[in-house]
């Protein structure tokens, strides 16, 4: 390879967003950010590189591998954060641990974590999301489901589904059929990949009764509307499973208040790729991608790790998912057009200044011509660079 070839290589599972890429991906952000801040939300910044020991806290050290790691000058351990919960979780139980509750925080970031790169799947990747912290209750959880929808629609999707879940249904069956944590830990790992086939055949290896592995091979096609929910409250003798959907009922009760009901419906073999979710989860799908938009859930015991216990729920959301969501869906032109292509003929730039000052202080989009052009070369300008007007100054 030659050495200007390498010099043009980014690092695997990277991307270059150019300027009309750039310019959708900064568009859904600013409506994310409105919405967050419409709904209470304050924003919130955080290191891009963590120590290791904080960024493992939650999840023992499960995902080490997937994240890239280096020394500092001290010979300690860092690593790029690969996701956002816990460097708040951090911040909330540090800095943030004598403000009134609840916290209400809102982060829009890139993230890091090393995988085969796809579609839709990268090295690096940007999310947005919110945390809620303090509250136990399903209020604090139909907020988050009934925002993560309010953000999917303001990004401009509207074909999309949240499919709600609760961990504690599974864990529940785990305990009432006796498996073993190993067997307990092959199953979550089976049906946090949809993998049915390979859950089959580890349910199949235990010593359970036929009707117990009957009940387990059930939980991945368990999803629907409420008539769901009273199937699967028969199906179970354990008071954590039946508490775990009279959970899922009392939220989506709260969402039918919020209107977003048509969005919802349950999925009780969704489990989150965190070991940290403690209750309810959902993920949020939309035709003609195979990967979730959009994630999240209560996670009650994290601060705990870092020395203050405190409930909280939250999501992130997947914003090149979006994009791709968006450009799929035929989407992609709204809002991507600019407002004004101010040219003049030579000798007028001081004409054309004062006439895009103008514009711009009338909020519109201008920009303006740096070099004298024909009004033949500036309509083809204006409409290769998408400007909706021309200007042209004589």
């Amino acid at each position: 390879m030659h050495k200007n070839e390498f010099m043009l290589e980014i690092p695997y599972g990277t991307r270059d967003l150019l300027p009309k890429e750039a310019a959708k991906k900064r568009e859904i952000e600013a409506a994310l950010a409105g919405t967050f801040y419409k709904w209470g939300y304050d924003e919130i910044v955080t290191p891009t590189i963590e120590y290791l020991d904080t960024l493992t806290i939650g999840n023992g050290r499960s995902l080490e591998p997937h994240m890239f790691k280096f020394f500092d000058k001290s010979n300690r351990t860092l690593a790029l954060r690969h996701e956002m919960t816990t460097p708040i979780a951090r911040v909330a139980a540090s800095r943030l641990k004598d403000e009134k509750l609840p916290l209400k925080l809102s982060y829009i970031s890139s993230v890091y974590r090393y995988e085969q790169a796809q579609t839709g799947r990268q090295c690096e990747f940007y999310q947005a999301g919110v945390e809620l912290m303090g509250i136990p209750n399903a209020t604090a959880d139909a907020e988050v489901i009934a925002l993560a929808v309010e953000g999917l629609r303001q990004a401009g999707l509207t074909d999309f589904q949240i499919c709600l879940g609760q961990v504690e249904f599974i864990n529940g069956i785990m305990e009432q059929v006796k498996l073993s944590p190993e067997k307990q830990d092959e199953i979550r790992y089976m049906m946090e990949k949809r993998d049915l086939v390979g859950l089959g055949t580890v349910i199949d290896q235990t010593d359970l009764s036929q009707n117990s592995k009957d009940i387990l091979k059930k939980i991945p096609v368990l999803h629907g509307k409420t008539e769901m929910l009273k199937q699967a409250y028969n199906m179970v003798v354990n008071e954590q499973s039946k508490r775990a959907l009279d959970n899922l009922t009392e939220i989506y009760n709260l969402l039918k208040v919020y209107g977003v009901e048509s969005y919802v419906s349950f999925d009780l073999g969704v489990i989150r790729d965190f070991a940290y979710y403690t209750g309810m989860v959902f993920e949020a799908y939309t035709p003609g991608l195979g990967f979730p938009l959009c994630g999240g859930g209560r996670y009650d015991h994290m601060l705990s790790d870092f020395g203050n216990a405190c409930p909280a729920t939250g999501f992130a959301l997947g914003i090149e998912r979006i994009m791709l969501a968006i450009d799929r869906q035929g989407l992609t032109e709204k809002n991507s057009q600019k407002q004004f292509y101010v040219a003049y003929e030579e000798g007028n730039v001081k004409k054309a200044i004062k006439r895009v000052n103008e514009l711009r202080n009338q909020g519109n989009t201008a920009e303006l011509a740096l070099l004298g052009q024909s009004e033949k070369e500036a309509r083809t300008y204006q409409l290769d660079k998408n400007y909706v007007e021309l200007v042209y100054i004589v």
